[in-house]
């Protein structure tokens, strides 16, 4: 009988792909199966493993076919570039004991064998200062319930997917954020965050790819924010625009006033003075000093490139056509 079904939407089938699939075909146990959507199949097999071929759409379209395609109780959705940790169904499996947990999230966690520029993005969110959420990126606290949780780590009852329809609109980044939306809305449910629920997430290599993704988050949590307020007008996602502006504007009122001036100095102490901290928690867990200043240094460009697209988001954007990058 199968129980679990992984959904890995993918563009073409890659070598992250054929890792992630390998290492869950390590699970000693018969009860799941594999379903990858790649826009054209290829002729490659795996045991337990289905290629579907969707040709071109965005995840959010992919991952709806497993209403009509998997045979599991419980939908996986994991990213191509990532992979479950050897303990993941053990752990799903008693999360989904409760009948009324409905979904289930958890950590996405840079893996050790990362190249040096994906660990220092993957490290730039391990604080708060930078992501708002560093429970996302890294097990930490107890579990809990909340409305909003990144697909590359989520699960879900497949009978209450469908029901929902599955994921509503093209939005990418931002597909799940309308499914939290949507249990929270007519399923008066959340989802379960589990910190010990982990998968291996590789990250993007490079300031450039970097910015380029973090970019394309400010954007789609600013339209969020004005479209979905009931789980997006968190003040967390406010915090970048808001630093931007003060850099801005304050450095013009400083030039006029010798007490914006101090108020402006005294803002930079206390964002340094965040950034020393966030330098501590970041060591902490990678006890890498390379990696912790280089990341020190992504956190900064985080908040500028993210706080210019949210305002774009929240401000300007009238409807949001997401284009995968």
């Amino acid at each position: 009988m199968t129980k679990y079904s992984f959904i890995i939407p993918v563009k073409e089938i890659n070598d992250y792909v054929r890792d992630n699939v390998s290492r869950i075909l390590l699970f000693e146990r018969g009860d799941f199966e594999i379903i990858i959507y790649p826009d054209k199949a290829t002729e490659e097999t795996w045991e337990k493993a289905r290629q579907i071929p969707t040709g071109s759409g965005g995840p959010a379209m992919k991952r709806n076919f497993a209403i009509r395609d998997a045979r599991g109780e419980i939908l996986i959705f994991i990213d191509d570039d990532a992979y479950p940790k050897d303990d993941f169904l053990k752990i799903l499996e008693a999360d989904f004991e409760d009948k009324n947990i409905v979904a289930v999230g958890g950590p996405a966690v840079t893996p050790k064998e990362s190249k040096f520029w994906q660990r220092v993005s993957g490290a730039t969110f391990l604080s708060s200062l930078s992501g708002g959420f560093p429970e996302r990126y890294r097990p930490m606290g107890k579990k809990i319930f909340v409305a909003d949780w990144p697909s590359v780590n989520l699960s879900i009852r497949k009978k209450e997917f469908s029901d929902l329809g599955g994921f509503a609109g093209d939005y990418w980044p931002g597909d799940d954020t309308r499914l939290g939306l949507d249990l929270l809305m007519r399923k008066n449910t959340r989802i379960l965050y589990d910190p010990d629920l982990i998968v291996y997430h590789h990250r993007r290599e490079g300031i450039v790819k970097h910015i380029k993704q973090i970019s394309g988050y400010g954007l789609h949590r600013g339209f969020f924010a004005k479209k979905y307020p009931k789980t997006s007008r968190n003040w967390k996602y406010f915090m970048p625009s808001f630093f931007l502006l003060f850099i801005v504007f304050g450095g013009i009122l400083s030039y006029f006033s010798k007490i914006f001036f101090q108020i402006y100095v005294l803002g930079w102490i206390v964002y340094f003075v965040a950034l020393l901290n966030a330098f501590y928690d970041i060591y902490k867990h990678e006890r890498n000093i390379l990696v912790t200043l280089a990341a020190s240094y992504y956190i900064f460009l985080t908040h500028i490139f993210y706080g210019i697209r949210f305002i774009q988001g929240f401000v300007f954007t009238i409807e949001l056509k997401s284009k995968l990058r």
